[in-house]
């Protein structure tokens, strides 16, 4: 279905509210959104019981704006121009930084469904309250992290970080989590009572209509992130949400434009949500991303270390769906850039042990489709998260250097890389990521001398 026939079709979709009930596991909180003329969807959270005051008013302010995040999921599916909410008031401020969010998180989307959309006149935001001024608690026994965990390397080497910073009250958040995640978390010294798990469940509707054509894409699964660990770091007393986000997150996936698969993990978006809290949720806690300074080349180089996880961690997406769970597919592009960052600092054998195969030595169309891609032969990078092709580049020429001064020979993609433009362009470019350290950052002063001294230690 094209797009301007789905806004003209369907010109307005209604955040109507939200309804709350407490029961034996958990807190369930229901959603009740509607596009007018075609569906209504409600889609809900299960939220562990600790800490919950379902009158608070800083909890139902911040299960509002989850909501917030949680329409764009099915209001894509119309794009219907004028969005309505029944449920809470907005200032024109806010509803501004809701349609940034929404049309730079959605660019991905706009993208691959061919979609010319304007920034200003894509969506209308209209609220039914009257402006109230609700009052936030702000919490003054705020101490430690709420750490969000997904089970890949960049939130082990946090969990690491962290557990040199030493502070009590440090705990892990996940939602819907996988065993990768659990295991992670686990292993870094967690309890289970000390990581919140809350459940989310998506409304089925808006895979029916997927399937009968209706628009589907990448929505900004980080900003939900965002919003939900930041209830959870409230609820459970913590002053800070602790983010893995690294400085590469901030490159579009698409040359010379500001589409960007990772937008709400880059530091446009990090910024925008502290300032958020701080404007409209002053409860005390405090967002920021503990690997922002770093690059992802530094950030693999410290994972390689922590061998101890090799054997758990997991990035890939497809190998978390359908019927894969916490797999690694070995046909995906984010398999293959894994394999590619880590293979200037692991054997070629250490690679196999932890994806029983070296995709480095794939012979297949796809994968050398994947690698051209992340070296930067393409206009666009694979729609994942992925390192900048800089560092990626850098990345290629550090592990041929190191294979052919132990006089090892080159997996295949290694050797085809050494016969391409980019291998005469990078090959000689110094090591600029040594002492690479981005300063614009929000980490607070304490934490952010353990990321530059880690670093350091970790130079190769």
């Amino acid at each position: 279905m094209k797009y301007d026939e789905l806004t003209a079709k369907y010109p307005e979709f209604i955040y109507h509210g939200f309804d709350i009930a407490e029961q034996d596991d958990g807190v369930k909180i229901v959603y009740h959104f509607e596009t007018v003329g075609l569906t209504e969807f409600h889609p809900y959270w299960i939220w562990p019981k600790h800490g919950i005051d379902v009158n608070d008013q800083t909890f139902l302010e911040f299960v509002f704006s989850i909501g917030m995040v949680e329409l764009v999921s099915y209001w894509k599916a119309t794009c219907s121009p004028h969005v309505r909410v029944d449920c809470g008031y907005l200032s024109e401020a806010q509803k501004i930084w809701w349609k940034k969010l929404y049309f730079n998180g959605l660019g991905e989307f706009f993208y691959t469904n061919g979609i010319d959309a304007d920034s200003v006149s894509f969506m209308t935001i209209t609220t039914q309250d009257d402006q109230v001024k609700r009052a936030v608690s702000v919490r003054d026994d705020l101490a430690g992290c709420m750490v969000p965990v997904g089970g890949g390397k960049d939130s082990i080497v946090t969990l690491h970080l962290l557990s040199i910073y030493g502070k009590d009250n440090n705990r892990c958040f996940m939602i819907n989590h996988r065993n990768s995640a659990l295991a992670s978390a686990l292993l870094a010294g967690y309890r289970p009572e000390e990581i919140c798990r809350p459940r989310r469940y998506l409304d089925r509707t808006i895979v029916t209509l997927n399937k009968q054509g209706f628009l589907n894409g990448h929505t900004p699964l980080s900003a939900l992130i965002a919003f939900a660990a930041s209830l959870a770091a409230y609820l459970g007393g913590q002053r800070y949400v602790v983010l893995s986000n690294e400085s590469s997150a901030n490159e579009a996936s698409v040359a010379g434009s500001s589409v960007n698969h990772q937008y709400s993990k880059s530091f446009a978006f990090e910024k925008d949500f502290a300032d958020y809290l701080a404007d409209y949720l002053p409860c005390g806690v405090q967002y920021f991303s503990l690997l922002r300074p770093l690059s992802e080349i530094q950030i693999a180089a410290i994972f390689a270390q922590l061998r101890e996880y090799h054997q758990v961690f997991r990035s890939c997406n497809a190998g978390n769906a359908g019927k894969n769970f916490d797999t690694w597919c070995l046909d995906c592009s984010k398999c293959l850039f894994v394999t590619m960052i880590l293979s200037p600092f692991l054997t070629d054998d250490e690679i196999k042990e932890i994806f029983r195969i070296n995709l480095l030595d794939s012979s297949s169309e796809k994968m050398t489709g994947y690698f051209e891609q992340l070296i930067g032969l393409h206009d666009s990078k694979p729609f994942e998260c992925v390192g900048s092709v800089d560092e990626i580049n850098f990345a290629m020429c550090l592990a041929i250097r190191k294979r052919r001064t132990a006089d090892q020979p080159l997996p295949r993609l290694l050797a085809y890389y050494t016969q391409t433009a980019a291998y005469g362009k990078y090959q000689d470019c110094p090591n600029i990521y040594a002492d690479y350290f981005d300063e614009v950052n929000l980490i607070p002063d304490d934490m952010k001398a353990i990321v530059r001294k880690c670093a350091k230690d970790c130079r190769w």
